[in-house]
């Protein structure tokens, strides 16, 4: 009830003390977004400089805001603060030139081995194809798995007005900037849906867990029933896929 009067009474004059307010209000939904996000990238990455840079996006969700559109605060926050926190992330440009290599390497690799067999590879022939074993398969599939945290969250969210919007939250689709400049809602939709589809089971399930219900990845491994790091692998091989169908469909 509190909150809903600071809205009431920022909403009417910008007060600078009820904004500190609500923004002290709030921080609890920055560390969450924050710390959620940290789980995916290496450990170079201090959680507390995320909150820093969560806050950002936080004040800005704060500065546009309009109750009057019946969205929830946090539904409309989060993708701000998400946003600001990848924007920097991306600035920062921490993921090693070596890494961003070999997830191109395996991204190619998927890509020729699923116009040939005309369905997605089993671990097996994609380690065939990039003429190493299936252990060192998935240490690569380790080894990128942060880029392909960083990857789909960047897909999953798009520029509307200078503001970055969940995709997810309103059902539409991984996409990005090129894309959406050629394609309607309901295209990207109904694409996002498909692609998804094509996914293996074990991967529609880390996807939707990862994204929709928004578990860690040790949530899922209990879910799942299998390790941490090989919900770590999975994931990162249904995001390489996506990339892949994307770029293929879309010829980017």
């Amino acid at each position: 009830m509190a909150v809903q009067k600071e809205w009431l009474l920022y909403q009417k004059d910008k007060d600078p003390q009820v904004r500190q307010k609500l923004l002290e209000e709030y921080l609890p939904l920055v560390k969450s977004v924050a710390g959620r996000m940290a789980m995916g990238f290496p450990r170079c990455v201090e959680l507390s400089d995320l909150v820093s840079t969560g806050v950002i996006g936080l004040v800005e969700a704060l500065s546009n805001y309009d109750p009057s559109r019946g969205v929830k605060f946090e539904t409309y926050a989060v993708p701000r603060i998400r946003g600001a926190i990848l924007d920097e992330l991306r600035s920062l440009d921490w993921v090693p030139r070596s890494t961003r290599a070999k997830s191109r390497e395996i991204e190619k690799a998927m890509n020729k081995l699923e116009n040939k067999l005309g369905r997605s590879p089993t671990n097996k022939e994609l380690a065939k194809s990039l003429k190493i074993s299936s252990e060192e398969l998935f240490s690569a599939l380790d080894d990128v798995s942060s880029t392909a945290m960083l990857s789909l969250d960047e897909l999953i969210y798009k520029e509307e007005d200078n503001r970055q919007v969940p995709r997810v939250e309103m059902v539409e689709a991984i996409s990005n900037e090129n894309i959406l400049a050629n394609m309607e809602k309901e295209e990207l939709k109904a694409y996002i849906i498909s692609a998804i589809s094509q996914l293996s089971e074990q991967e529609r399930l880390a996807v939707a867990l990862y994204y929709y219900e928004e578990l860690t990845l040790k949530e899922i491994g209990e879910v799942m029933q299998i390790s941490e790091s090989r919900v770590s692998q999975i994931h990162t091989k249904a995001v390489l896929k996506l990339r892949t169908m994307i770029k293929e469909k879309f010829a980017l």
